[in-house]
Parts: C-alpha cells; sequence; structure tokens
C-alpha cells in the first residue's frame, strides 16, 4: 500500500545481543539490590526503633493522665492520691511505680498496695486495707487492731462483733500482735461470748466474757485447740477457765484468778 513504510527486517545478531544486553541489566539490577538490600532493612530498623523510643520515652503521648484507684473503703480516694503524689505528665515508661507504693504503705489504713502502668496514659492503684478483728482503746480513741497486731482506723463507737481489747502502757508491740492472733482464732460462737481481752504481757492473755466469767489463755500458742478445749470447759460450773496448757485445762469456782492461783 501507498504511503506506508515497511521496517527494515531486524538483524538477528543485533537481536540477540538487545537481549543479552538486557538480561545483563536484569542481574545487575539483582546484584545492587542483594547489595542495598540489608542497609535499606537496617535503616528501617533503626527508623521504627528510633520512633518506639521517642514515642515511649519523649512524646506526649504515653504520658501519665489519669489515675484509677480501687479497693479502698476506709480511705476515700482523695485520701489515696494526695499520698501517692503520681506526677501528671510523667513518661508512665519512666515512672517510679515502686515510690508510690511505698508513701501508700505509710497510710496505716493500707495492708498491701499494688501500683501498676495501665498503658497508654493511665496508673492502677490497687488497694488492700486491713480488716479490724478487734477494737483497742489508746489514748482515749477507739482503734481497729487486725490479725497482725496493726493498730490503724479510729472509730466513734466500737463496731458490733468486734471484741475490744484492754492494754496498758507497757504492753508492747508483739503482745497486741498475740492478742490479735488469739482474737482471730475465736469460733464465732466462742468469740460471741467475749466482752474483752486484756493483754499485760505475750503469754499473760486473759479473756473477760459477758457474764464476767475469766479465762486464763496464756499465749497465742495452740488458740484454735485453747478454743475446742474452752467450749466443752464451758458447761461445767465455775469463775475461772485456765486453758493455757490446753491439755490439762482446769476450772476454778473463786471470782478472781489470784484467789483460783492462791488456792
Amino acid at each position: 500500500m501507498r504511503g506506508l513504510r515497511r521496517r527494515p527486517p531486524v538483524d538477528p545478531v543485533e537481536r540477540n545481543a538487545l537481549r543479552s544486553r538486557r538480561r545483563f541489566a536484569r542481574r545487575q539490577w539483582r546484584r545492587r539490590w542483594l547489595a542495598w538490600r540489608y542497609l535499606v532493612v537496617g535503616v528501617l530498623l533503626v527508623a521504627l526503633v528510633g520512633g518506639g523510643v521517642w514515642l515511649v520515652y519523649f512524646s506526649s503521648v504515653l504520658t501519665v493522665k489519669r489515675v484509677e484507684v480501687g479497693g479502698q473503703h476506709l480511705l476515700s480516694r482523695r485520701q489515696v492520691l494526695a499520698t501517692a503524689r503520681v506526677p501528671a505528665g510523667e513518661q508512665l515508661a519512666t515512672l517510679d511505680v515502686g515510690a508510690i507504693a511505698s508513701r501508700l504503705r505509710s497510710l496505716a489504713e493500707v495492708r498491701s498496695v499494688d501500683v501498676s502502668r495501665k498503658w497508654p496514659d493511665a496508673v492502677q492503684i490497687e488497694i488492700q486495707e486491713r480488716v479490724a478483728v478487734a477494737v483497742i482503746e489508746i489514748g482515749g480513741r477507739l482503734r481497729g487492731l487486725d490479725a497482725d497486731g496493726v493498730v490503724f482506723t479510729e472509730y466513734a463507737k466500737a463496731p458490733p462483733g468486734l471484741p475490744r481489747i484492754s492494754s496498758t502502757s507497757a504492753t508492747t508491740p508483739d503482745a497486741l500482735r498475740e492478742a490479735a492472733t488469739v482474737v482471730s482464732a475465736l469460733p464465732k460462737e466462742l468469740a460471741a461470748m467475749v466482752d474483752h481481752v486484756e493483754v499485760q504481757t505475750v503469754d499473760q492473755i486473759t479473756l473477760v466474757l459477758k457474764d464476767q466469767r475469766i479465762v486464763v489463755w496464756g499465749s497465742a500458742d495452740d488458740s484454735a485447740l485453747k478454743a475446742e478445749v474452752l467450749l466443752k470447759l464451758l458447761r461445767q460450773p465455775g469463775k475461772v477457765y485456765d486453758v493455757s496448757v490446753p491439755g490439762q485445762p482446769t476450772t476454778c469456782t473463786q471470782d478472781t484468778v489470784e484467789a483460783c492461783t492462791a488456792s
């Protein structure tokens, strides 16, 4: 047809040379990629690590914005926060949770506390408060005594069901701890009969029942066995019951321990 030019035939040698050049170029590219890919991957890893470090330690994204408090009943949220002194705006990753927990353990009402980071922007405070097993009057104030013998909260009026512990200025913390152990070991039936517990030393603990009968308890050793023996012993008439040696309990009809000892 007129007006159309025909391409000249391609020389087979030139065609093969062109194909060889293309194959060579592809091989060269693959070699370059193999040589550079480790560098590219390394740069990406450095960028990721650097970005992560910036995000965790320097950005405002992961800073303390909230404090969540749980487990407290005796203490108010305001008291917990005032003692914890959690620094708002500090990086969550560098926050000294141990120092916060230490400050909270200084509160008498706190038996244990767990402080943890709650990502992305909160601090979680979980408190286990002490539970009173008895009340004790100190300086004219009624205070709670827990099973570890720790004096903590204050009461305007003694809660019902808690026995009262009577002590003197010479009563040691160890003696109070022994008394708390005794009270904790009392079964409900026996605890309901107790008016108060008198504590002189660690091995001179006495129960005064609501009907004014007296129980010489001794130390806190074998308290569960002593309680079992006493419940049987109380069925016998008497004024003073001595279970300080539970294997050899005694009963006395005198009104006081001194009278029974003298007799």
